[in-house]
């Protein structure tokens, strides 16, 4: 069997992001070295945490060769309604005076994945059964998911405030950390650990997984095969609204204060971090692995920008054509294959 020749210009068009991406960290190491101090990568990979839960979601859309542009909003709006359950008993403008004792976790958990199931319920219908392009009807689920936010939080009783001040029972929860010797393993790590292994399970070892790559790959291949087109879009769609909940909750203790503007931007984070990841816009191509180094490359970036001051307005323009070297890339490698 002939030995396939190394080819330059293949390679680099495979690996030019992660090239550039890399060079990036390097300089930011050169100008300070303290960077490389492990507490920050542990800080890094908190932070990347739920934006990284919301990405193995928003992954299956791509998969499908869609988008989903109300991720962040309805975080938002999950995280919301969670965070009003979870206020601790002995605030006084809390929002639900009438709860006098800690509400078990599982009880805003389960209310948090309910509304994110919801939605993503709505956003598959448009797709699978009105035949919707992903983009136009996560568009307008953001707007109706932002709107609701607004409503829920402008209804308490002492007018809109943000939604704080959560029982220590929750706050430990998130934001505790499992202990080896003097090394702490963030909870946080773990729970993006764990939604990605059952995530790699879902895509790679189930029905569910396969059938959407054949419809990524090809919608009208798939159903001739047999795939019911329906069934399985609405399947990953509910399945990412699962993340969308988790992620919510999870949020909430991490930021510990949720208010209109908690979610705004995420489902663009969570895209970019999806194609640097690998997942192609054109369908049918993508792995759990690489949605979690997309993520916390994507992070790494985020963290290293503040750690050297870089003006935030500066980061959005650099984040941006990041995004822009990222779908061009993918554009690429498809135009290659064909």
């Amino acid at each position: 069997m002939e030995k396939k020749k190394f080819n330059l210009n293949e390679f680099l068009l495979n690996y030019a992001l992660y090239i550039i991406l890399g060079l990036m960290i390097i300089v930011v190491i050169i100008i300070e070295p303290g960077f490389l101090h492990p507490s920050n990568f542990i800080k890094i990979l908190t932070q990347a945490s739920t934006r990284g839960i919301l990405a193995l979601g928003v992954a299956g859309m791509i998969v499908l060769a869609g988008t989903d542009l109300s991720a962040g909003r309805i975080l938002g709006c999950c995280a919301a309604v969670s965070a009003s359950l979870v206020q601790a008993t002995t605030y006084a403008s809390r929002m639900y005076p009438e709860i006098t004792k800690d509400l078990p976790l599982i009880l805003p958990l389960a209310a948090s994945i309910l509304i994110g199931v919801a939605f993503c319920a709505l956003n598959g219908f448009g797709v699978a059964k009105l035949n919707l392009h992903a983009f136009i009807v996560s568009l307008g689920t953001q707007t109706i998911a932002f709107g609701a936010t607004c409503i829920y939080i402008d209804s308490q009783e002492g007018g809109a405030q943000a939604l704080s001040s959560f029982n220590e029972k929750f706050l430990n929860f998130v934001n505790g950390s499992f202990k080896i010797g003097s090394f702490e393993l963030p909870y946080l790590i773990i729970y993006f650990a764990l939604s990605a292994a059952v995530m790699w399970v879902i895509w790679n070892k189930t029905t569910l997984g396969k059938n959407m790559f054949a419809i990524g790959g090809n919608k009208e291949a798939a159903a001739v095969s047999g795939v019911n087109i329906t069934k399985n879009i609405m399947g990953v769609y509910l399945v990412a609204g699962v993340l969308y909940g988790l992620a919510a909750f999870l949020e909430a203790g991490r930021i510990q204060s949720v208010n209109t503007g908690t979610g705004l931007n995420y489902d663009l984070d969570a895209i970019s971090g999806c194609v640097i990841g690998g997942v192609s816009f054109n369908g049918g191509v993508g792995t759990i692995p690489g949605v979690v180094l997309g993520v916390v490359l994507l992070q790494v970036i985020n963290y290293s920008f503040n750690f050297l001051g870089i003006n935030p307005y500066l980061q959005y323009i650099i984040k941006g054509i990041i995004i822009i070297l990222a779908v061009s890339i993918d554009v690429r490698k498809y135009l290659a294959k064909k």
